[in-house]
């Protein structure tokens, strides 16, 4: 790993130098930058996108949200996991992390320290700590890990796990080599039955012996995904019904698990999510309704007008309504008064990362801060 600082914002020299060395690396590497959307964010994105030209339009980057990535690097894990780098590197690579897989990552992190949340000093921290520890086990739950690549921090979520059963789950798997089936997972030493039961389920073997590991399906149920897969063979994919539950031996819930896990019906839900949005020098300035890309224009905060249409990225979404940004130096607030009429009005819109068009409402400036409100009325 190739470690670098530069210094973008400490004079024409600086800027000079940042711009020269990342166009330099652009045009050896195919590179998808991660930056931060904290202190000087689009001044350094603009002088990313100025190297971006250098190299002939090469590479790409994602805003990416930053918060707790400080609290991180200062941690004893991070300084565990990079001891070679520094508290500033270390909060770079979080970031970067957070790109490639973010669960992995902001589970390293307290919810408190996510910035996620309104009043949460106001309220009972026990049982905050223990609602917000609720909520991350239910998402880890929902998706599953890799056994073979989970960190600590994370495994210590999987249902059955506990701190201490996660450190041994670590050991063995470097002891072994990895895990090459879920069976394996009965050799951590403390991991008994129960245990088992609970957490195999939820932990994933990928190109592992048994090709069922890389489900969601329990090895209790292997015997009825194969006795299905043998009757109907390659028109699972075509499968709606199947079987009376009573002579497969499981539960109707559980035989649409395991119908949809074989069907390939049950991906990962993050999938339907929204994906962060990858930006190049050489994207469109506007969509075909005529909303601009600030950032791709070169539009700054001082240029948004009243009425303009300005493509956004939801990065927050309060009761009150979502904050998006436009690509320039402060958020917009869209109001939950100002939601298309079309959208549902049961919390499910709109979702971190969607991209939207909203129209510019008001923009007001004082010693403190700007504040934009748009709307998609």
């Amino acid at each position: 790993m190739e470690v670098w600082t530069g210094y973008p914002h400490n004079g024409d020299a600086g800027k000079r130098d940042t711009i020269d060395r990342l166009a330099y690396l652009l045009k050896d590497h195919e590179v998808i930058f991660a930056l931060g959307n904290g202190t000087a964010s689009r001044e350094t994105e603009n002088v990313l996108r100025e190297a971006m030209k250098k190299a002939s339009g090469r590479g790409c980057y994602a805003v990416v949200d930053e918060a707790g990535a400080s609290v991180y690097s200062a941690t004893e894990l991070a300084a565990k996991e990079l001891p070679s780098l520094d508290v500033t590197h270390r909060g770079a690579v979080s970031i970067a992390r957070r790109l490639m897989d973010p669960m992995s990552e902001l589970v390293k992190v307290g919810p408190q320290s996510l910035g996620v949340g309104l009043y949460q000093h106001d309220v009972d921290q026990k049982r905050l700590e223990e609602e917000l520890t609720g909520v991350t086990q239910c998402c880890v739950t929902a998706v599953g890990c890799d056994a073979n690549r989970a960190s600590p921090e994370l495994l210590r979520y999987v249902a059955g796990l506990t701190p201490k059963l996660a450190e041994a789950v670590i050991a063995q798997r470097q002891d072994s080599g990895g895990f090459k089936t879920r069976e394996e997972l009965r050799q951590v030493r403390g991991l008994g039955p129960k245990t088992f039961t609970q957490c195999a389920g939820f932990l994933r073997i990928y190109s592992g012996k048994e090709p069922l590991d890389a489900t969601s399906i329990h090895p209790e149920s292997y015997g009825v995904a194969k006795k299905l897969q043998q009757q109907f063979g390659p028109r699972l994919d075509q499968l709606k019904e199947v079987l009376d539950e009573q002579e497969l031996g499981v539960g109707r819930a559980t035989l649409q698990d395991i119908v949809a896990q074989l069907r390939g019906a049950a991906d990962d839900e993050r999938a339907a999510r929204p994906a962060p949005t990858l930006k190049s020098v050489s994207g469109k300035h506007t969509t075909s309704t005529g909303a601009i890309d600030a950032a791709l224009a070169g539009v700054t905060v001082d240029g948004l007008k009243q009425g303009m249409l300005v493509v956004g990225t939801v990065r927050n979404v309060v009761p009150f309504g979502a904050f998006v940004d436009l690509g320039v130096q402060s958020d917009g607030l869209l109001h939950r008064s100002q939601y298309p009429r079309s959208a549902p009005r049961d919390g499910s819109w709109p979702v971190i990362n969607e991209v939207i068009e909203v129209k510019i409402v008001s923009v007001s400036r004082d010693q403190r801060k700007t504040k934009i409100s748009v709307s998609m009325l």
